[in-house]
């Protein structure tokens, strides 16, 4: 009973996904048939999105935007975890109280001022305008203190003694260490930059500076209207990148909660 409840859960939460393939596989005009086995097998959808949208040129900015958000939250939040772990300074725990509390502020508040400020800054309609709110994680910084808060101090002592500098001790000693809760921070980082919406559907006016998810969106509200063959096709294509990260960083995930103490 057990297992056919778990199959019944599973086949609903991978119908949709099933759908989106099979709708992206069908020829134009056949989109409503309520069959997931597309009765005219056909590539022409992504042969179009490919060769005649900017569908490429919204990939490449997706791309830009997560790799270059996901090396900057790994690198300071990693270096500020170490900090807070393995240094005492006054007010330690009340900086860290205070990064924590962001977590609390729903996404919709800061909105309006991330705008202004990139407003005033000029950097309107642009990846870097996309990329600025999301280079810092308060999330990040928490996995990687809490981690590291378990890595012996006798070993950065041994390092002290060798000659080690204090950047050596975190880059050469702490950092490969806390390898599993990295990937916890580089695998939910990139995820949520690859999806991200709101953010860049404010901040981006030209169709050719829009990143990946807010420009399918635009393909369901063509005066035309709605692609849906173009739109599930791109969404597959979207969904790419997520399965890697998640085939290859599906271990380390796993073993980074149950040591960085977020499992429940």
């Amino acid at each position: 009973m057990q297992y056919a409840l778990l199959a019944l859960g599973g086949f609903v939460m991978i119908f949709p996904y099933l759908w989106m393939l099979s709708t992206s596989f069908k020829a134009r005009g056949t989109w409503y048939n309520i069959s997931l086995i597309p009765e005219q097998f056909s590539l022409e959808h992504y042969e179009r999105m490919l060769s005649a949208s900017l569908l490429p040129r919204w990939y490449l900015n997706t791309i830009i935007v997560a790799a270059i958000a996901t090396a900057s939250v790994a690198f300071f939040s990693s270096l500020a975890g170490f900090v807070f772990a393995k240094y005492e300074f006054r007010g330690r725990e009340v900086m860290f109280v205070l990064i924590l509390s962001t977590i609390m502020i729903p996404t919709e508040m800061l909105i309006i001022p991330w705008y202004v400020a990139i407003a005033q800054i000029g950097w309107i309609d642009s990846l870097v305008g996309i990329l600025m709110p999301g280079m810092l994680s308060a999330f990040g910084v928490f996995v990687m203190r809490q981690f590291m808060g378990n890595i012996p101090n006798e070993l950065l002592d041994a390092g002290r003694i060798d000659g080690v500098s204090e950047f050596g001790l975190f880059w050469r000693v702490c950092l490969p260490m806390a390898r599993p809760a990295l990937a916890v921070v580089v695998i939910f980082t990139f995820l949520g930059h690859w999806n991200d919406f709101l953010w860049p559907l404010i901040v981006v006016n030209s169709d050719h500076m829009q990143t990946l998810q807010v420009g399918l969106s635009r393909l369901t509200t063509l005066e035309t209207g709605a692609d849906w063959g173009g739109t599930m096709s791109g969404a597959a294509l979207a969904s790419i990148p997520m399965l890697i990260v998640f085939l290859f960083f599906q271990k380390h995930i796993v073993r980074g909660m149950a040591l960085s103490g977020l499992k429940g």
